[in-house]
């Protein structure tokens, strides 16, 4: 008999690592290959862990609701000389690592033993996570900060007694000292990504344009589909179809060069348990509206139970919000780290149009979109003119 370590599995792009949520067999179980056995939870979603191949599972060496990154050994499943064979396995390669496994873990149960457990991170999301923008920041302070796992944007509730305003390190300790005597609560995995995911994306320049869009022809519209595409739906297609006429404005600054996207995949923010997930639909422009209904609705479900697969999470070239859904009619959205542009949609309300026609004024449902964008690659002139062009796509409705 050989055993092999399970290893945890690079779960989408852009994941880094995963907490382990529950153990869907136990040691001394016989599992099959491809067999779920762990359940693990990401920032994006909820997934398993398969079984490499068949054998039994000898033991986990990892503890729920902690955090591995991706590669780092579960556990040990045991496995018999013909199927090491069939994998194409060194069989006294695997006897040698089992007992250097063996050895380390003596050795870490002993008196005096290094703590090896692998130690949980807040990275997950595209982009490395470093601390920066607070400024006077000695080497003492970095490295307390670092230890803790802190970021200089959690400096923002301490008052500096040194010079300037500076944070001293006993302005510091004391701030730690208060924060024991206040209640506490842990952040989740998904909050974390979340806040880790904002504090990059404001290292950019950001600005935000908007107009006022009449929704009528959309909701007429929307009356004669069956299944009927939600509002959002509307507003992404049309921003897709607007991005491939002139993708520029979605390219990403990187050095002196504009990175343009190779496919207008289209990312949209669903409200999941303490958090955002963003799902997305690849090739907007190429489907129409009506072939989009069915895949968003399934997405959406999927983000709100956190599975979404993996195909459907990363690598958008720009995001669609409806924060209209909770009576908001204007925000300032921020676009992911990997993105320039958010598109926003107000809710809709009567207002007041006038008709050159009937020459008077008319009641029709009026929204505001918005766009976010990094001020880097794109201008007030050139955001203004991809809005216009998405509420010009959305009046007809019909073309999309």
């Amino acid at each position: 008999m050989a055993t092999i370590p399970i290893i945890m599995p690079q779960l989408g792009e852009s994941i880094a690592e995963a907490t382990i949520v529950s153990f869907l067999v136990q040691p001394g179980d016989q599992v099959e290959a491809d067999q779920d056995i762990l359940e693990v939870e990401t920032n994006k979603a909820s997934m398993n862990v398969a079984a490499p191949c068949s054998g039994r599972i000898v033991n986990f060496t990892v503890q729920l609701q902690e955090s591995y990154p991706v590669g780092a050994t579960l556990g040990q499943i045991e496995v018999s000389k013909e199927e090491a064979v069939r994998l194409g396995l060194d069989t006294a390669h695997l006897a040698r690592a089992a007992a250097e496994e063996a050895r380390i873990t003596a050795d870490d149960s002993a008196p005096g033993g290094a703590n090896r457990r692998v130690q949980p991170t807040i990275r997950g999301l595209p982009v490395p996570a470093h601390a920066a923008g607070a400024s006077y920041m000695s080497p003492r302070m970095k490295a307390r900060m670092t230890e803790l796992g802190l970021h200089a944007a959690d400096l923002s509730g301490i008052a500096g007694s040194g010079a300037a305003g500076r944070v001293t390190i006993e302005d510091f300790e004391k701030y730690l000292s208060n924060l024991e005597k206040q209640k506490l609560t842990q952040a989740s995995t998904m909050r974390v990504a979340v806040a880790d995911a904002m504090r990059r994306s404001w290292t950019r320049p950001l600005a935000t344009v908007g107009l006022p869009v009449i929704l009528d022809p959309v909701l007429a519209h929307r009356k004669q589909c069956d299944p009927k595409p939600g509002p959002a739906l509307y507003a992404l297609r049309a921003l897709a179809i607007a991005l491939a006429e002139n993708s520029a404005p979605a390219g990403r600054l990187v050095g002196s060069k504009i990175v343009h996207p190779t496919a207008i995949d289209v990312g949209f923010a669903v409200e999941a348990e303490d958090g955002v997930l963003v799902p997305v639909i690849r090739n907007v422009d190429k489907r129409p509206l009506k072939e989009l209904v069915g895949r968003y609705n399934e997405l959406v479900d999927l983000a709100r139970q956190r599975k979404l697969p993996a195909d459907a999470t990363g690598g958008s070239i720009a995001t669609v919000t409806n924060y209209g859904t909770f009576g908001l009619i204007w925000a300032t959205p921020i676009p992911l780290p990997e993105q320039t542009l958010v598109l926003g949609m107000g809710a809709g309300r009567k207002a007041p149009h006038w008709n050159e026609t009937t020459g008077q004024f008319v009641p029709v449902v009026e929204a505001n979109l918005t766009l976010s964008f990094d001020h880097r690659v794109l201008d007030g002139g050139a955001a203004g003119r991809l809005l216009t062009r998405v509420a010009d796509l959305m009046s007809r409705p019909e073309q999309l």
